[in-house]
């Protein structure tokens, strides 16, 4: 590997795959903690999609701040290890139980991806402009991001043994360990970083970062404080306010951005929104993996596991057993909602939760066990697909050059957009064949739309950078690259809210069928200027 990339590749390759170890450990787990009743915060479905909607758009929100701040006076490597250091102390906090040190673990995650995030993968692109490895970025690229399905692949193995074994808090403190970890790993290459970690110098094309703050970040930080502290709720939470109103100075940036453009940057530009405003729609929805894909593998999915398959997942800690017979227990609606009575979460003489909607032949013996297969594995399905997917993808594409008939990046964002809305007709199907989840439905259903979606993703999340980074005029790239982590916080957010809905459709199918419609919008925007985007890129020479 060293001959043909740069030394620092094997160090930048775990160090990513142990960051996201920690932070998919972390998040895969996080819905599920804030619900338990016994050892989390009881929070019902609606309260705890909107609380990690709102910490998922954050996450996605501070990678433009900490780029820049890199990009212009921390530089990368310093920068890397803060970040990866205030991630790694947050994953940790979090294993102690209150609220406030909740709020302030999230807000070191927060922060800290915010310097972690877009730096190394920054560093990684410096080293290989080196004209030695610059044909080969795009390979490298691929061995870097794959570093990144492998830890959020296999860290939901881990949380589920932890959790078994341990208990909750053993997996937050294991998160921080995997961070700790890549950090570690990071320092141990820093003399291979020396070429790469070249701050990057203001040009007079650039956008002063005092100006940035006082056009950006403070209107954006006023307007959030005034969404938090009106009375009432506009937008359904006070951090849903707080969020939409913080958005709307930095959205009126961006199109001041357009108006006062040059006539040579106004097409260019507006590609780039209208990408990014299909982008919005397309992570609201992929974004459910944490959200309502989650509550439907824990409450709606058999998770039963038997004989010899019972007794290998039982004995890697991956399920455990359920005993069949009454107690007292938390109460819960025939859909699965907790039910609460003054912020007390009411009681009942009855089977455990899960077997409820099991079928009446699937039960066991009263006093009987189930082995289940805990929920936090469903999180490395998405991963597990990327896995297997990206290489036939990556094939595809290469055999479609060959014959000179590879379709244009816009083209691949399209497609990328309706595969993905067909994988919520997966879902749509489940409902109606479980009859609206009265029935446990079977993994594969899970399975079945995690395995389309990937392939929406595997067309659309790399393609969109790449996009930005093409028709991006050159003062305005840092910006442009800041709109699509904007575009991709806005979506995570818009995720959390459409979650939070959840609860409030009696008839799950309609739930998403919402998603499916957004999706196929998202579609019918690009689809519609699909010939103007190809336009805009054959006038910028790029494809």
């Amino acid at each position: 590997m060293s001959q043909k990339h740069p030394k620092a590749l094997p160090y930048l390759f775990f160090s990513e795959m142990w960051e996201r170890f920690g932070y998919y450990l972390m998040i895969g787990i996080f819905l599920l903690y804030l619900k338990n009743v016994e050892h989390g915060f009881a929070m019902t479905n609606t309260e705890a999609s909107d609380l990690y909607g709102t910490f998922i758009a954050l996450v996605f929100l501070t990678p433009f701040i900490g780029g820049l701040l890199a990009d212009r006076y921390f530089g990368y490597r310093k920068s890397i290890i803060a970040g990866g250091i205030m991630m790694g102390v947050g994953y940790c906090l979090m294993a102690v139980h209150s609220l406030p040190m909740l709020y302030l673990s999230m807000a070191l995650v927060i922060f800290g991806n915010g310097f972690f995030k877009p730096n190394i993968s920054t560093l990684l692109g410096n080293l290989y402009s080196a004209p030695e490895y610059i044909h080969r970025k795009d390979e490298g690229y691929n061995i870097f991001y794959m570093g990144i399905n492998v830890g959020a692949f296999i860290c939901n193995f881990f949380s589920a043994a932890i959790i078994i074994i341990w208990g909750w808090k053993y997996a937050f403190v294991a998160a921080g360990v995997g961070m700790f970890l890549g950090v570690i790993i990071f320092m141990a290459g820093t003399r291979h970083y020396v070429s790469g970690d070249v701050r990057k110098p203001m040009s007079k094309e650039d956008m002063p970062f005092s100006r940035i703050v006082l056009t950006i970040f403070i209107p954006a930080i006023i307007a959030g404080v005034l969404g938090w502290i009106i009375p009432g709720n506009i937008f359904g939470s006070d951090s849903t306010d707080a969020f939409i109103f913080a958005c709307l100075p930095v959205i009126y940036f961006y199109a001041s951005l357009f108006l006062r453009a040059e006539v040579s940057e106004k097409r260019p530009i507006a590609a780039l929104l209208a990408i990014f405003a299909a982008v919005i729609l397309f992570w609201a929805v992929f974004k459910q993996n944490g959200t309502a894909l989650t509550i439907w593998a824990d409450n709606f999915t058999d998770r039963q596991v038997s004989g010899v398959t019972g007794d290998l997942f039982r004995g890697l800690k991956q399920a455990e057993d359920v005993n069949y017979k009454k107690d007292s227990v938390n109460l819960y609606d025939a859909l699965f909602r907790l039910q609460k009575k003054d912020g007390v979460v009411l009681k009942e003489f009855n089977y455990p939760v899960y077997f409820k909607n099991v079928k009446p032949e699937n039960l066991p013996a009263d006093g009987g066990k189930a082995t289940l297969w805990s929920t936090p594995i469903s999180q490395s399905i998405n991963p597990g697909w990327v896995i297997l997917l990206t290489p036939l993808v990556v094939a595809f594409f290469s055999f479609l050059r060959r014959k000179n008939r590879e379709p244009s990046t816009a083209t691949k964002i399209a497609f990328g957009l309706f595969i993905s809305a067909l994988s919520v007709l997966v879902m749509v199907a489940a409902v109606y064949v479980s009859g609206n989840g009265s029935e446990k439905a079977s993994v594969w259903w899970l399975m079945g739309t995690y395995g389309v979606i990937t392939v929406g993703e595997l067309l659309l999340s790399p393609m969109g950078l790449s996009l930005v980074s093409k028709l991006s005029p050159v003062r305005l790239t840092s910006l442009m690259m800041g709109g699509w982590f904007l575009a991709t916080s806005i979506g995570n957010k818009l995720s959390g809210i459409l979650a939070t809905m959840w609860d409030g459709y009696e008839n799950k199918a309609n739930f998403f069928w919402v998603n499916f419609v957004l999706l196929m919008i998202a579609t019918f925007i690009i689809f519609a200027m699909l010939k103007w985007l190809n336009k805009i890129m054959k006038e910028k020479g790029v494809s």
